[in-house]
């Protein structure tokens, strides 16, 4: 590795493909070596391998290709403290801790609406839909009955909700407005659609 390597040479080596390294030049988190003179082809350093190795590693723990540049910034600084990369990993940590209990949530829900569906019905009277539908119903509200465009680009606010759902009563204790976010929303859902 004196003379340096591809950059086919330098993806083998850091474990990611040729167009990953071409996206860290670009995102400014990996340099692009000059071009020899003449007809050569770009080498790389060891130094680009072990940065993007870094890069994968990091990524992989979650990390955005923001916070990446922060832990560069401190990784290449002498000056560095190594509280410095402790907050920033108590941050992502605490932001995982978040996004498992979404994720939990969003499970519980599934497996509640997955079991209140018979699987042998129409459409029409399938629970998990009736759940779907009704939070899709909630993105359109009276303030946007003018035609404005719907967020999901289906149609106009005033096309109603999308996908169509048949007329039905409205859940016991329903909200139109997903106060406790997607999963709770459909939760309230399904409990609405039990007390029927």
């Amino acid at each position: 590795m004196k003379r340096g390597l591809s950059i086919g040479a330098a993806a083998r080596e850091a474990g990611v493909g040729i167009e990953t390294i071409r996206f860290y030049e670009r995102q400014g988190l990996v340099s692009q070596p000059p071009r020899p003179e003449g007809a050569g082809m770009r080498l790389y350093p060891a130094a680009t391998v072990e940065r993007v190795r870094f890069i994968k590693v990091t990524q992989e723990l979650g990390f955005s290709l923001r916070e990446v540049q922060d832990l560069l910034k401190l990784w290449a600084d002498p000056s560095a403290d190594c509280a410095d990369v402790r907050d920033l990993a108590v941050a992502k940590l605490a932001d995982v801790h978040r996004k498992i209990r979404g994720l939990q949530e969003i499970g519980v829900t599934l497996e509640r609406l997955t079991n209140a569906c018979p699987g042998n019905v129409g459409l029409r009277e399938c629970p998990v839909m009736d759940a779907l539908t009704s939070h899709a119903g909630a993105v359109t509200t009276p303030e946007s009955s003018g035609g404005c465009p719907n967020p999901d680009g289906f149609g106009t606010a005033s096309d109603g909700p999308w996908p169509p759902r048949p007329a039905a009563a409205a859940s016991p204790g329903g909200s139109r407005t997903p106060d406790g976010g997607l999963g709770g929303y459909l939760l309230g859902q399904l409990m609405g659609m039990r007390r029927r």
